[in-house]
Order: C-alpha cells, then sequence, then structure tokens
C-alpha cells in the first residue's frame, strides 16, 4: 500500500456556536491543509496518483472556503465550522471526486494554528 500526500491552505473567518469562550466571537486564521490518499497500485510511470492532480482536486475544495465566513458557508449542513467538521467535509468531497483513478482517501489534517489540528479519517 502507498500513501500520497498534498496540503495547500485558505484564510477564512469563523466562529464556534455552542462554545463559551474567545472562539465564540469572529476570528479568522491561515488554515493549512494536509490530504492523504492510499493506492494499492502504481500506473506505469510508477505513480499511485499525480500530485499535480491530488492538488488541483484540494484546490477545488478549498476555493469554497478561501476568504470566506466559515459559518455562511456551513449554513445549509447545520455544522458547526469546527476543525474536525472542516476535516470531515473536506474528506467526502475529496473522496467522491477521486472515482477514477484507484486511489482511495486516508484521511485529511486540517490546522488552525501551528500546532493545533484535527484529523478526519475511515
Amino acid at each position: 500500500m502507498y500513501e500520497v500526500t498534498t496540503e495547500s491552505h485558505f484564510s477564512a473567518a469563523h466562529r464556534l456556536r455552542e462554545y463559551s469562550g474567545p472562539c465564540e466571537n469572529i476570528h479568522g486564521h491561515n488554515w493549512l491543509v494536509r490530504v492523504t490518499v492510499r493506492c494499492e497500485h502504481l500506473d506505469k510511470s510508477g505513480m499511485g496518483i499525480d500530485f499535480k492532480i491530488l492538488k488541483n482536486k484540494l484546490k477545488t475544495v478549498l476555493e469554497e472556503f478561501d476568504h470566506k465566513d466559515l459559518n455562511l458557508v456551513f449554513g445549509e449542513t447545520g455544522l458547526n465550522p469546527s476543525s474536525e467538521n472542516i476535516a470531515r467535509y473536506i474528506f467526502e468531497k475529496l473522496d467522491k471526486s477521486l472515482t477514477d483513478n484507484g486511489a482511495k482517501m486516508a484521511r485529511v489534517e486540517v490546522h488552525e494554528t501551528p500546532g493545533n489540528y484535527a484529523t478526519y479519517y475511515v
């Protein structure tokens, strides 16, 4: 089994509902997102998935978040825009987009601040 990882970032604001403390107020982060996929087989060029393909798929998902209020982005879902929920959302979106190349989602890490992140995996 092989794992291929790429990362990207976005800047966005959010406020945590049902939270008591400073993070209940609107505030922003420069989020780092690290995505890992698993591949059982390599193609004829020796790759599980091209980094460029994975990075472009991640970029497409992150465009929904960049320079936005995440409470508005997540408004229709009813989810609180915590790092945990953001990681799961990204995982599920990417998982749907990887159907054509044999790669399967392994995990998504969402770094809210340096040293503080949430991971979603199945």
